[in-house]
């Protein structure tokens, strides 16, 4: 299998504190997904995740097929960082990590991911027309979003 890494980076111009309570709230996840994903949440969810919290949700990808998402939530350090693992879900394997610094302007926020695809030789010719383009542009909205939104 071949794991292909995405490493996204974003000043913040907010206290580190209210970027850890922004992120931290799972109920905030759905507000930084674009809608076409068809991103629905079907676990209750409490106000501040941990670790091991299992959130179990539908997402949409490709063609408007729901698929079932499991992750689960295996390392949380307040306010530096956590970590979010598939457990089943449309990927062979996914390794999120959510990183906080304070830096002088206020936060830099980093999504570091690694992910595998299912399917073999047909996962990897997706990639690049279908999958990338994907991800790419789940976090150029969350990118934008964040940008104007008001903390």
């Amino acid at each position: 299998m071949k794991i292909y890494k995405l490493h996204k980076k974003q000043i913040l111009n907010i206290p580190l504190e209210t970027a850890w309570d922004f992120f931290s709230n799972p109920k905030n996840l759905s507000r930084i997904t674009p809608k076409k994903m068809g991103f629905d949440i079907k676990s209750e969810l409490p106000e501040r995740m941990y670790a091991g919290m299992i959130i179990e949700y539908t997402v949409k990808p490709v063609l408007g097929i729901p698929l079932n998402w499991v992750t689960e939530i295996t390392h949380v350090d307040e306010p530096n960082f956590f970590i979010d693992e598939q457990r089943f879900g449309p990927y062979k394997f996914w390794h999120h990590q959510h990183i906080f610094k304070k830096i002088s302007d206020g936060v830099e926020m980093e999504d570091i991911i690694h992910y595998g695809l299912p399917m073999g030789i047909f996962g990897r010719m997706a990639h690049p027309i279908i999958v990338k383009p994907e991800l790419e542009g789940i976090f150029d909205y969350r990118f934008e979003f964040l940008k104007s939104y008001k903390f």
